[in-house]
């Protein structure tokens, strides 16, 4: 659950030097001989939202596509190809701030494409090293891509589907199995989702009409017990014709 996640990382906290730090929206892991910065979660949010720096998740494809932070950009780029690739995002401003994510603390993809684009160069490259797990467990929405839904609504028997289209459009078609939770009725709607309530790791995938309704179920469950949550930012009718026949 959301409070083990978080737990474990007030436990690792507590033997680090970011130990003084009492809100842990504004901690860091302080890992010792850093080649890059770190940023907090919060400090993230701030960034996002401003757009002050461009993130990437420096995960292989097939984990970015499954659920990533909003906003991320994904290199899918072989390593002697990462410098060029950034490069070229940043639009040859090796000054551009840089905020790369992974799969946690114990993850080495930030670490390395990091220490990897300092060295070539690139002047403001910090990591929020706490990556996905984290940012998940302090309620951070997470959002999927359509080959990820393709992919999952093909393997994962287990997974919840929330539709936050109205009833009438959910009346006329969804996806098998999708459950209507109309982003126009929160927060009541939630009170009346069948959620897991036996295992809170359990994926729920949210889609709408478009990603706006979608974000909206998503940010709200993200004050709940569920952790495993991601929205589609695109449109029914695409997701609909991409996991056709799965």
């Amino acid at each position: 659950m959301r409070f083990r996640q978080v737990f474990a990382f007030a436990a690792l906290l507590a033997v680090s030097p970011a130990a003084a730090q009492t809100n842990i929206l504004d901690s860091t892991l302080a890992e010792p001989d850093q080649k890059t910065g770190e940023v907090s979660t919060n400090e993230l949010r701030k960034i996002l939202a401003d757009n002050s720096a461009i993130v990437l998740d420096t995960r292989p494809r097939a984990q970015f596509v499954a659920g990533h932070v909003p906003g991320a950009n994904n290199l899918d780029a072989k390593p002697d190809e990462v410098v060029a690739a950034v490069e070229k995002l940043a639009g040859g401003d090796r000054a551009k701030p840089l905020v790369l994510t992974c799969n946690g603390p114990f993850c080495q993809a930030s670490r390395a494409m990091g220490a990897q684009l300092a060295a070539a160069g690139f002047a403001n490259v910090r990591r929020y090293q706490l990556g996905i797990p984290v940012w998940r467990a302090l309620g951070g929405p997470t959002q999927i891509e359509l080959e990820g839904v393709a992919r999952i609504f093909g393997v994962d028997r287990t997974a919840v589907y929330f539709d936050a289209r109205s009833p009438e459009d959910f009346a006329k078609g969804s996806l098998a199995g999708a459950h209507n939770a109309p982003a126009a009725a929160l927060p009541a709607v939630l009170e009346k989702a069948p959620l897991p309530n036996d295992d809170f790791n359990r994926r729920v995938v949210i889609f709408g009409a478009d990603g706006k309704d979608a974000r909206a179920i998503a940010l709200a469950l993200g004050k709940r017990p569920w952790h495993n949550v991601s929205y589609f930012a695109g449109s029914y009718d695409a997701l609909a014709t991409a996991v056709k026949g799965k």
